[in-house]
This record gives structure tokens, sequence and C-alpha cells, in this order.
């Protein structure tokens, strides 16, 4: 596999020269060149353009742009226009159409309106694929392909589909007679007598059956990108790479799997701006106010997208979108104040980023993103955007040989469940959403709080997947001295078993409701919770409750936790664990809300609610003091600041220094130090002074 070759940090945008309302290609591109962008991704949205009609293939359209780029030193990503099918497809080929529902066909209009697992289609696709990549392959501007756009925006109801998904079921459990016992189909009647029993998913209320329906969904992603990666892969030269472009928070895949066939995985990282990208901030940003992707703001959603995104392959990723300007609809104007782009830039490169690119070159004046802002407006003309990502691109020049292989230094992990979103998508514990079923985005609320709590904290977080988790326990503790489980509602005996291993090593087990209280099948486990991990943590519950209002917790100690239990309390019983924090309530006062029990070599700690803000990052502070390493640029930041480090090849250790505010502060050096860009020296307690939603680069030699 190849992977992009260390040149720094690539700046680029996606640049559509098709969509231009006149020639302008010599104009964009010394544009570009001036803002210090070396890349552009093209081709991924344009099939009917590349095959305007069945078998009549237009190949050459893209050369020019490509020459033209080449000629200016700018490296090209070409992405395979798979995932936006033209007309005559649908025309032609009816079959493979994707269906949101049994028997219902999404209507044409939009796109990712096909189903990609229809075998027409795979035909059609590799026909069309063969013949770009043929085309442009060994053209000295492409460094590599981008295959489809966002896989999985939507579940498909194909009657094949379902189909695959019987074959699925037999090849995982053999008979109906397994079936029905794994799954509890005696309940409501359900038992199946035969495969054909089985009915279609739209009315289902079992949730083995959803989270069955869901693994398969994402089988069908992955299946999909791994036959296109490998299509690729074989057709072009070792130094191209291959990646997609992955939106984080998509239906129908798993993260943590479908980056597997991928040389390096790219992702969408879009975010909140003006006031909601400021720290500390408000702790919700109004619903509706940015596209349903971006469910709440402040820095620490920019550093999740990033964790997450570094999370996918544990390894540097590219940012193949993020934001311009504006992002959304026509009433989604909000373009970022003055320094917030330069500042999620260095954010990124700081959390493993080798691309930072632009979606997009400049704004459409036509079709359904007509407002999802380009670094060019309407216009066409540059302007603030223009010149303030002209800036950032002239830094990542200058200290390119030193950033292009940045390793992001994180003090604990976090452990992220895709089957835990969806059966928490399915039967929600979080009151919310509509219905009885509970808020589908329970899973993300959990996994913010707990997340935005270590932020807060001031510390970096891995993210990984249960299946990344090395069996050997003490190798997880030499990598993460903490590791933090939020929501993990799916959990099988063998990775219960590795986490309370790891506190027995001498790692800090984090707990949080709802860890490990159903089994692979969503079959809730018939015994006291948390079960497998009962001993280890010291506590027990048997009941739980959800809370309609938040309910004061106070300390018990000298920890000085304070803050607020919201939307869920595990009733605990402390069974030789040290209580940490307890409730203001007169029923829930009987039971901890907080904590910690000394087990082996190391610890668990229990939180038993979903905590507000003030009580996440105390929780958080706990766990550093007694568990991770003291940093005094951790401990020397204002409340406005953030410090990120990254260690470099050489050995030198770079800190990353924010100010997210319009409110200028001095931040305190704790060493001896340097920056980056100016070269201005600081000695140890000299004053940093920054300004508003500003970010310095510091340097230590370490050698």
């Amino acid at each position: 596999m190849a992977e992009p070759k260390a040149v720094g940090v690539r700046f680029g945008a996606a640049y559509y020269h098709e969509y231009q309302p006149y020639e302008r290609l010599n104009a964009d591109l010394n544009l570009m060149v001036e803002a210090g962008i070396n890349v552009i991704r093209v081709g991924e949205s344009v099939w009917s353009t590349w095959e305007p009609r069945e078998n009549q293939f237009n190949l050459d359209w893209l050369a020019p742009i490509l020459d033209a780029a080449y000629q200016r030193g700018i490296s090209a990503i070409i992405g395979t226009p798979t995932y936006a099918v033209p007309p005559w497809l649908r025309r032609k080929y009816p079959e493979t159409t994707a269906r949101t529902a049994t028997g219902v066909e999404q209507p044409y209009g939009a796109r990712q309106d096909v189903d990609y697992s229809s075998p027409g289609f795979r035909y059609l696709a590799e026909r069309l694929v063969r013949k770009i990549v043929a085309r442009y392959r060994d053209h000295p501007a492409v460094i590599g392909w981008q295959v489809d756009n966002e896989p999985g925006l939507k579940l498909f109801y194909n009657h094949s589909v379902f189909q695959g998904f019987l074959d699925y079921l037999r090849d995982r459990y053999g008979d109906v007679d397994t079936l029905n016992q794994r799954w509890g189909l005696t309940y409501w009647s359900h038992r199946l007598s035969d495969w054909a029993d089985l009915w279609t998913p739209d009315g289902n209320t079992t949730p083995s059956y959803d989270l069955a329906w869901r693994r398969y969904q994402a089988e069908l992603t992955h299946d999909y990108i791994r036959w296109q990666a490998e299509l690729v892969r074989g057709l072009v030269p070792d130094d191209q790479f291959v990646t997609t472009c992955v939106a984080l928070g998509q239906v129908g895949l798993d993260i943590s799997k479908v980056a597997e066939p991928l040389d390096i995985v790219g992702t969408n990282v879009y975010y909140a701006t003006q006031d909601a990208l400021e720290l500390p901030g408000p702790d919700e940003i109004p619903p509706g106010l940015y596209p349903f992707f971006v469910s709440w703001g402040g820095p620490a959603w920019v550093y999740l997208q990033a964790d997450l995104s570094r999370g996918t392959r544990q390894q540097p990723f590219l940012v193949t979108e993020t934001n311009a300007s504006s992002i959304g609809g026509p009433a989604d104007n909000f373009p970022s104040y003055r320094g917030q782009l330069r500042q999620v830039v260095w954010s990124l490169v700081a959390r493993g980023a080798r691309l930072v690119e632009y979606w997009h070159w400049h704004s459409l004046h036509y079709g359904a993103e007509t407002y999802w802002g380009g670094i060019l407006g309407h216009s066409l003309e540059p302007g603030r955007i223009y010149a303030e990502l002209a800036a950032v691109g002239a830094e990542l020049a200058q200290v390119a040989d030193l950033i292009g292989t940045l390793e992001a230094r994180s003090d604990v992990a976090v452990l992220v469940s895709a089957e835990s979103r969806w059966a928490m998508e399915f039967m929600g514990p979080l009151r919310g959403g509509s219905g009885w079923m509970g808020d589908p985005q329970s899973y993300d609320r959990i996994l913010a709080a707990f997340y935005r709590g270590l932020f807060d904290a001031g510390l970096a977080v891995d993210v990984v997947a249960p299946g990344q988790l090395s069996r050997d326990a003490d190798e997880l503790v030499r990598r993460w001295p903490a590791l933090v489980v939020p929501g993990l509602y799916i959990a099988t005996d063998e990775t219960l078993e590795l986490l309370r291993d790891y506190a027995e090593a001498g790692g800090h087990l984090v707990l949080t409701p709802r860890t490990g209280y159903a089994d692979e099948e969503a079959v809730v486990r018939h015994e006291v919770m948390p079960g497998l991990l009962r001993k280890a943590a010291g506590v027990r519950y048997l009941e739980f409750t959800n809370l309609r209002d938040a309910v004061p917790v106070t300390a018990i100690g000298a920890h000085g936790l304070a803050g607020a239990a919201t939307g869920w309390a595990d009733e605990l019983d402390a069974e030789g664990a040290e209580v940490l924090a307890e409730y203001d309530h007169p029923h829930l006062s009987e039971f901890p809300a907080a904590t910690t029990n000394a087990y082996g070599r190391g610890r668990v700690t229990y939180i038993g609610t979903v905590p507000d803000r003030e009580l996440a990052a105390g929780l958080a502070a706990y766990v550093a003091e007694v568990s991770v390493t003291p940093d005094p640029w951790r401990s020397a930041r204002p409340p406005s600041t953030t410090c990120t480090t990254s260690f470099a090849a050489d050995g030198r250790v770079l800190r990353f220094v924010h100010n997210w505010s319009w409110e200028p502060v001095d931040f305190t050096v704790p060493t001896a130090t340097r920056d980056l860009l100016s070269d201005q020296a600081f000695e140890a307690r000299d004053a940093l002074t920054l300004g508003a939603w500003a970010v310095r680069i510091l340097v230590e030699d370490r050698s």
C-alpha cells in the first residue's frame, strides 16, 4: 500500500472547474499558488460528464486542468464519480435504485440514490472507473485516488439486499432454532419456523434483529469500498495512494473498519463557527443552527472529529473536507470569525492531519449546495477568507519539513463502539426524540459528555474501537494509563474480560452508564450489573432511573467534585469501592454518583450518570491526578485556552497553544521554548500573550 509522501502537510481544495460560470482555469490556479494550495481534489461528482450517454465516454475534459495544475506544482487527487449517478443510469437500470423502505424507491434528484451492492451497478461503475484510471494514472500531477465519496449515507431495503441479509444470518447462526434462541423470538410470537418467515426490517421491534441488520448494512459499505479500493490499486502505480472521504456520522458504516482497505483515510471535519467555537462557551448550540451532523459546538467538537479520524486506522489522516466559509443551506450563513480558520488548521495538524482540504474552492452558483461557501464567494473575487487561508498556507510551507511527520501525543484513550451507537439509535436510554424508544442520539450524548470533560480538563485523547484493542493488557497499560468507556452497551464477554484485565494490570478503567449491559446480540445480561466488571469496580446496581431534571452532585472526600447529574442515574451500591461523589436528592442521596476502587495494580472508577460539563471536567481532572503523568503545560492554561502536544520525528516537542475567545490572555510558559513561526524565544515563567482567536506553535528542544 502507498501512503502520501512526507511533503509537510498538504493544503488543498476541492476544485470543480466544470462548475465555473466562465473560463477561469489559469486565474483560479494562479490564486491557489499564491495561497499556498498545493493539492486539488477533482472529478468525483460528475459521472454524467465522464459518461454523458451509456458507453459514450468523455475522458479528456480533465486533462487541461491537470496539465495546468502540474505546471504550477499543484498535485491532484482524482475521485471516482460513483456516488452521484447520471439520469440515464436510473432510466435504463432501475434495478440499481436504492430503496429506502421495502418496496419504496428513493426518488431521483439528489445523490447517493443507488444500491452499491447491485451487480448491475458494480458492472457500470467498474467500466467507468477502469477508463478514468487508465486515462490518468500516468499523469504526473496525480498523487492519489479517492474511491467514491461519503459512503454509508443510507440503509438499503432492496429485495436483493434482504435476501443477502438472510444468507448472512444463515452463515452466522446456522439454523432458525439457534436464531430464535439468540434473539429471544419467543417474545410476541416471533419464533421462526423457516428462514422464509423472517419479516422485513421496516416494522421490526426486536433489538437483536436491528443490530444484525445494521451490522450487515455496514458490511455492504465496507465490501463496496474494499472492492473499489482493490480495483483502483490494481491499476495505478505504487506511489499513488487510495483513500475515500468518510463522513464520520453516516448510518451505514463502522468508521473503525471502513478504512481498513485504504492506504490512508480521508474524513470530513465540519464544525460550528463564530461564538459556537468559543471556550468555555455555551454547553449547547441551538438545534437547527448548523447541519444535523454538527450536533454541538466548541473546540472540543473539532478535536473529537480529529481524534475519531485518527482512530479509524490509529494513523495520521487526510481532511478531505472542512469549512471554508458557511456550511449548510441558505439560512445557515455563519462564516468563521477572523482567526478561527487558522486555529482549526493548526488543531488538525496537531492531531495528525497530513492534508487540510477545503470544500470547496468557489461557492457554487446553482444546485442544492449553492450556499455552502467556498474559499471564493459567489463573486469569485478573493476576499477575507482567501486572505486568511493564504496566510495559513504560507505558514504550512514555512515549517513543512517539521510538521509532515508529527505524532499526536495523547494522555488517555476513549473506547468508541459503532455497535453500541447502533443499539442506542434503535433503543435509546436517554429521554428525547419522538416516541417511547428514547433519544436516538443517546450514544452521542454520552460520548460527548465524557469526551468534552476530558478536553476541558486539558487531556488529549486517542479514540479506539473494541476490535482495535490489543489482547495484551500490559501493552494497553503501557500505551494508555487511563481508558474511558462511554456507553459500551454492546460488549462481548471477551471485551469485558480484557477491560477487567487492563485494570488489574495497572490501568485506570473509567466505566459509565450502560457499560456491558447487553451482549453481542443486544440481549440484556441476566446478572447483577456491572456483571463481569462488578468485582473490579467494587459496586453493583439492580435499578436505574432516568432524570427529568439535572440533579446536583457533591464531593465526598478531598477531590472537590461538583456539578450535576443529567439524563440517567444507576442506583449504585458500593461493595468496597470508595465513594467520590453523591447526589443532592431526597431519594438518590442513598446511592453514590461516582466511585473508585483499587483493583490489582490499577483501579476502576465508576460514574453512574451522564455528568454535566462541570462534573465531567472534575472527574477527568481526578483521573489525571491519580493516573496521568503531570504536565505543567496542562495546568498552566487560562480557561479560554488549550495546549495540544505533538512529537516531531527529530525528537522536538511542539506545543500548540490556542486562545478560543475574543479576550486576549496571557499564558505562562512553563519551560524554555521558541515560537516555531516567529523564532521568538521564551524563558520558563515568561508570559505569552495570545490575542483574540489566536494560536502560537512553540517548540521545546529535548535533544
